[in-house]
């Protein structure tokens, strides 16, 4: 889009585009350290995505150190280094209590939230702390061309014209088109020069065309198990490949926390977790979900209990084991996965029918046919190859002066405050290397 041949160019030092939690992060910081910076944004409100998150509580970080943050980015994680030195957990959690927002930790999961529970307060604190900053932010203003001018760049928003010495891209990735995050800095990366990694869905619900998982719809499992296999890979996959990925042969990701039955398939922490390796996959109807029911029974202990059951409580219901650890419901998918009548008694229960059991219970099986897609995903998947960003300043190695931070970049993080952290980690260092 042209601005009106009235409107003369304005010059800044830095120009920040994306007013996310990234954008809104670096562009105070460019303010503190006494840089002319503006923030561009193309909704009428900045922090639309953060407004939203955490089911509009905003789970700002995970409770741990480093190398926990790091450690859920799987191979990715090593690029977070430098950033999570600049800006880590702890100090996060200092820079919004700074501004007022208290915090607390989610028993049981890690998670940091605002005491009030309210993502609007985390937006809030970041806008206060921008304005006092002295540096700009304009609003309403998206822009439609970035190109290289001199050692700088010339932006054309809808409003004018703009041009900067340095340059940092936050505009996110496609999760949430509805929040306004539309893929638009991939266009312009690539015109660029850079790779972007084909970006897909991540932290997603899975679907599932199982009669029997919409059938336990609203049926959740606090502690379970599961992974994502491919079973033609663990057909052909060497064991000790498969170690060095820390993994069975087929098994392409695993995670255990919660899972949720719905309607539509799986959702809850542990399908959002594995939701990545899913997306990733050229044919997803090919892979299977194995969930392990019982994480801290192994097989020979189940066997072992089911054995003592069949020799002092004969006329026992072999149902009432598996009632004693989860729901009817799931404890009758068991059964029908085992082949196994509910009203087997334990006197009757045969030589197969045992490990038949302790099988379906170890790892229930069941097809998945995708995921619900960007509207209902978390984070984005894919981006900016990471190779061709310096992550202990986050410029780009092809273009001078450009940088790049939060999810535009190739990474994605599990449930519980990493993605933000990254985001804001990887925005604090760019603003640093920025004002040097």
């Amino acid at each position: 889009m042209t601005p009106d041949d009235s409107t003369t160019d304005e010059h800044y030092e830095a120009i920040v585009v994306g007013a996310g939690a990234a954008g809104l992060m670096a562009t105070l910081r460019l303010g503190e350290l006494g840089r002319q910076a503006l923030l561009l944004e193309k909704n009428r409100k900045p922090g639309v995505k953060i407004l939203i998150s955490g089911g509009t509580r905003c789970n700002i970080t995970h409770d741990c150190d480093e190398r926990g943050i790091i450690a859920a980015f799987g191979s990715a994680g090593k690029f977070l280094h430098s950033p999570l030195a600049a800006l880590g957990p702890r100090e996060v959690v200092k820079l919004f209590e700074a501004e007022g927002v208290r915090t607390y930790v989610e028993e049981g999961t890690g998670k940091v939230f605002p005491v009030s529970e309210r993502a609007l307060d985390v937006a809030r604190a970041l806008v206060a702390r921008l304005n006092r900053s002295g540096a700009t932010m304009a609003l309403d203003e998206p822009v439609a061309e970035i190109a290289r001018a001199g050692e700088g760049f010339r932006l054309v928003t809808s409003k004018r014209t703009l041009t900067c010495d340095k340059l940092l891209i936050t505009t996110g990735g496609k999760s949430y088109p509805g929040c306004g995050t539309t893929g638009d800095g991939y266009a312009w990366l690539a015109a660029l020069g850079h790779t972007i990694r084909p970006p897909r869905p991540a932290l997603v619900p899975l679907t599932s065309d199982e009669v029997w998982v919409r059938e336990l719809t609203g049926i959740a499992l606090p502690d379970v198990l599961v992974r994502v296999v491919d079973p033609e890979l663990a057909k052909t996959e060497k064991p000790s490949r498969a170690r060095r990925r820390g993994l069975a042969p087929g098994v392409l990701i695993e995670r255990r926390t919660a899972l949720l039955f719905t309607h539509f398939g799986l959702s809850g922490p542990a399908a959002l977790d594995v939701s990545r390796a899913v997306t990733g996959a050229k044919d997803p109807r090919r892979l299977r979900l194995h969930v392990d029911c019982l994480p801290d029974v192994s097989a020979n202990e189940l066997d072992e209990r089911l054995r003592t059951a069949s020799t002092s409580e004969g006329s026992r219901r072999v149902m009432t084991i598996f009632e004693g650890y989860f729901p009817r419901r799931v404890a009758e998918a068991i059964f029908t996965q085992a082949e196994v009548p509910y009203e087997r008694r334990f006197a009757e229960l045969s030589k197969k029918e045992r490990p038949a059991l302790i099988s379906a219970a170890k790892a229930l099986e069941m097809k998945v046919t995708g995921s619900r897609g960007f509207p209902k995903a978390e984070v984005t998947a894919g981006g900016v190859a990471l190779n061709e960003v310096d992550s202990r300043t986050m410029q780009s190695k092809l273009v001078p002066n450009l940088y790049l931070a939060g999810e535009i970049l190739d990474f994605d993080g599990f449930i519980g405050g990493y993605n933000f952290q990254a985001a804001f980690s990887t925005a604090w260092l760019s603003a640093k290397s920025m004002a040097e």
